[in-house]
Parts: structure tokens; sequence; C-alpha cells
């Protein structure tokens, strides 16, 4: 042991090997570590999961919706029931515009102001209708793009109008008032009934103009269940419209001609699932006809069956039901709320985020690479302006030129990704969205497919991460010499390098919580792995 230390203390003796890393698309990216040979359940989301779309919007994780088409599809169903409802003819005339909207966006409904905040809720960009604002406001709640792009567009018509008066927190004509929040659940209630079954029927009557097949999918499904693990679907959809997708992409003819039933693909199925409410006390369980979807009258209390579609239910009776516990299970969802953060608070289960944005996202930044180094050295360049200044320096540095160049690097970062810019960061900060994704998602990628390109016994180890005392300071940086007081200090370096045996008290009373060496990991770990990945019970799940 001592030697293998004295080796890791010189420099000269340490070398880094080069992380090899499959291609870009093909890649599943890791927040907490997590080995693929422990999860004995693999359950799936179908709405933008299973059923993906080839663009970026509404999002499903088996059927791939193709976009911008189903968007297209959505708006203008939108814009019909709002007409209906006494919304101005003129809103037929809006144009979805698929570049306009990004997932994570809050919206205002005192100001009717939607905003991109940061992880800690400050304001990094405002919008009412297409212009950029000054933020203000508090109450904000997340939408789907369509919303995102309707409100927007009618916001933008309204305030537009000359003959309107813009009031605080809406819009006056005459003897008329419009409170965003009046505008907000009238679109909110539009979105609500075109998603119970109008969307819905249209997609049906045309499968082929709005859905993808991917015969990897079908090869996906066979081969996790081939190593001895459980493969499970839940939905929020009805039987009607999950059977009509799941046919459609599922039931392949094979290479030898065959055609197998979707439920085959699977070991439990789960539809009306209520997502969220599914992960707290949830609904009936019920056994559903397959020749007529009819659900049966009582509670369902046997075991589950292979093949058998149920409806309803909670998750803790369907864990009961399989065998499941938290960890056992591995749950790949494209709904940050609905599918990611309450199974992961609620009841432990490991997540995978689906999302399908990720593609151009990485397209920005390895195109953009300039922009992101520039903004990196102007960082820099402020840091250096105030490098020799302390409390008793009176000249404040101009620093009013890196300031600007930063803003406008920033501002040029945003713009590569689209009109709302990137979902993920602003500049050099984070969304609000993308901190949800590293508390709450173990796993993401664009697509579920993904799990192809990785063997069954794989360990996703998430990278080191590192605090600013960390991050920004080298090792090399500072002579040791600078820290030699700490060696004569009570809890000093010479002091933490003692062994338990050079303590002066007998070892049954030293309560001392030690480090563990670099083999102790392998050693207390029944599985060989390390405690770190192995026990995930003793993980915390923050709240």
């Amino acid at each position: 042991m001592d030697a293998l230390s004295d080796a890791f203390n010189h420099q000269d003796l340490v070398s880094h090997p080069r992380m090899q890393k499959r291609e870009t698309k093909h890649r599943i990216f890791v927040n907490r570590s997590l080995q693929l040979d422990k999860i004995r359940f693999f359950g799936f989301d179908m709405d933008y999961t299973l059923a993906r779309n080839i663009g970026i919007a509404l999002y499903c994780l088996f059927a791939e919706y193709k976009s911008p088409a189903y968007e297209e599809l959505a708006f203008d169903i939108l814009k019909r029931r709002l007409v209906h409802v006494g919304y101005p003819e003129e809103i037929s005339k809006f144009k979805y515009e698929p570049s306009f909207p990004v997932r994570g966006l809050w919206f205002d409904r005192t100001y009717g102001t939607f905003l991109k905040i940061d992880q800690f809720g400050n304001i990094l960009r405002c919008m009412r209708g297409f212009k950029l604002i000054q933020g203000q406001g508090q109450a904000v709640n997340v939408h789907t793009i369509i919303e995102i792009h309707m409100l927007s567009c009618i916001i933008h018509m309204l305030i537009s109008d000359p003959t309107h008066v813009l009031m605080d927190t809406g819009i006056k004509k005459g003897n008329l008032y419009m409170s965003y929040t009046s505008i907000y659940e009238d679109v909110r209630t539009a979105a609500d009934w075109m998603h119970q079954d109008e969307l819905k029927r249209h997609t049906v009557a045309d499968l082929y103009r709005y859905l993808d097949q991917d015969n990897r999918l079908c090869s996906l499904l066979d081969r996790l269940r081939s190593n001895g693990a459980k493969v499970f679907m839940l939905t929020n959809s009805g039987f009607e419209y999950t059977n009509a997708i799941m046919t459609h992409i599922l039931q392949i003819p094979r290479a030898d001609g065959t055609v197998r039933k979707w439920t085959s693909y699977f070991d439990y199925i789960v539809i009306d699932a209520k997502k969220p409410e599914f992960f707290q006390e949830g609904t009936i369980l019920r056994v559903v006809a397959q020749t007529t979807g009819q659900r049966s009258i009582g509670h369902h209390m046997g075991a589950l069956e292979t093949g058998q579609i149920y409806s309803g239910g909670s998750c803790q009776v369907f864990s009961n039901l399989i065998g499941a516990r938290g960890k056992d299970v591995l749950y790949v969802g494209d709904h940050i709320f609905g599918d990611i953060l309450k199974s992961k608070k609620t009841v432990g289960w490991r997540t995978y985020l689906v999302i399908p944005e990720l593609a151009n996202e990485i397209y920005v930044w390895k195109k953009k690479k300039a922009l992101f180094d520039r903004l990196q050295d102007l960082d820099n360049s402020l840091e250096n302006s105030y490098r020799d200044l302390n409390i008793a320096s009176n000249v404040k540095p101009d620093v009013g030129d890196i300031q600007r160049e930063i803003r406008a690097v920033a501002q040029g970062m945003e713009d590569s990704y689209g009109l709302l810019g990137s979902m993920f960061r602003n500049g050099s900060r984070h969304t609000f969205f993308s901190s949800q994704v590293l508390r709450f998602a173990d796993l993401y990628s664009f697509s579920c497919i993904n799990l192809i390109y990785y063997p069954l016994c794989y360990m996703f180890r998430a990278p080191s991460m590192l605090m600013p005392h960390e991050s920004t300071v080298s090792h090399e940086d500072s002579p040791l010499d600078s820290f030699s007081e700490l060696d004569t200090t009570p809890c000093g370096l010479s002091r933490r390098s003692q062994k338990l045996s050079q303590i002066n008290l007998p070892i049954d009373d030293v309560n001392i919580l030690r480090s563990m060496g670099p083999y102790d990991c392998l050693s207390n770990s029944s599985d060989g792995g390390c405690a770190e990945e192995a026990n995930d019970e003793t993980r915390p799940i923050f709240h």
C-alpha cells in the first residue's frame, strides 16, 4: 500500500490513458454511474420515447413522429380550436416556425412573458410575443413547444395592434379587457382538448405521414429480454391509440416474412397510467380486453401476465406485482417532470431521459467551438484585470470593453442555436432545464435506440465533477512550501497521513470514518465493483 501511494505521488509516473468514445450520434451521456447488468427491469414510455419523431418537438420514445409535420398538425388543430371558442379569425394565418420554440421556457401568467431562467431562478432572457424585453415577475409555468409558439403568436398579435391599450397584466380594447392569465388558460384548455382525441385521430388516420418505423427497436427490445431482464411499457395513452401506434412501429415483417404481435416484445404493458399520479396514489389497476379495449370493472389483484395489457394502477402496486425495487428499474422517458423527476424522487428508479434536441445542441457546440473558446479567453482576461489588486487598491480597472464583448459573444452563441437560444445554457450559465437534467436523469441521449450500441454488461461511469476550488486551481500553480504551515495545525497534512496504529488510543475507542484506500472499494464490494456504483441504495436522492 505504501509503495503504491508513493507511486501515485510522483507526477512522472502518472499517465492518463486516452478515453476511446463511441460516435457522437450513438452515445449515451452519464450524470450518475450505472451498471447495466444490475438492471432487472427496463421500462419505456411510449409517446415520444418509443414513438419518436425525426425532428425535435413533441416527444415519443418508441414511435418516431416526423417533424415538423407533426408539430404543424398540432399547431393547425390548436388554431382551429381557438377560433372556434371565439378568438379572432386572424389566428388562422399563423404559421408554425420549428426554429422558434424550445423546451424549458417558463411562462409568466401575470405579465404575459416567456422566461428563460438559470438554475438559480435568475432571468436569462425575457420575451413578450416575439419581442425581447426587460425581465420581470415570478409566477411561471412550464409549457410544451406548441403552446409556447401559440401563446407567443397571440400575444404578439394583440400587443402589435395600435387600437389596443397595453396594460401591465393584459390588453384592453374599449370595454373589453383580456388578461395574460386568461389567454394562457384559453390556450391550455384548447391544448388539453386537442390532446384528448383530435390530434390522435388525425395521427392514426395517416400513420405513415406522421410516424417513422425503425427495425432497430425490435432488436433492442429482444436483446434486453434475452439477457434475463424484464421489459415493460408504461404510457398515459389509451388502448386504441397505443394499439394503433405500436402495431405500426413493431409489427414490421421480419427477414423470413413473419410478423410478431407487438405485445410479444414486452413482459408487462400498462396504459392509461396517468403519470405523474401513477408514482403517487395512482388509480385502479384493471385488465384490458385486447380485442375490444374494454376495461374490467374490478381491481386486478393477481400476478401480471406476459403479453396482457393493463390499465391504470400505481407504481407501488405495479412494483409489488413484478417484484421490483427502485434501483432495479431503468425507466426511459422524454418528460423531465412526469417521467424522470417523479420516478426518481418518488420511487427511486434509475432514469434515462430522451432529449431529441440534443443532436442540434451538440452540432452547434462542435461547429461554434471558436465562440466558446473566445468566451473562455474573455473570462480569463476579466479575471486578469483584477489579479494584482487587493483591498488597499483605489483604482478600479476599466473592464467595460471586456464585459461588452462577453455579452456580444454570449449573444452570438445563443443565436447559433436558434431564435430562443440553447435549451441548456445562456453563454456560460446553465439553464434551469439543464440543472433538472443533471439532478434527475442518470443517463440521457437523443434516442433510446442508442442502447443497442452498448453491451448489456456496460458500466456507465459519470465523469468527475469538480468544484470551483478544484477546477480553477491547478496542481502545479503554487509551490508546496506556501502550505507548509498546515503541517503543524491540529488537523494538518502530517496528521492526516498517520495510521490508526500511530494514534495513542485503543482501536476500539477510535470513532473515525477513515478514507478508503485504493483497494478498499474492491474488497468491500460484493460484486467486485466500486461501492460508489455497486451500492445504489447508499447514494442520496436529493429532494
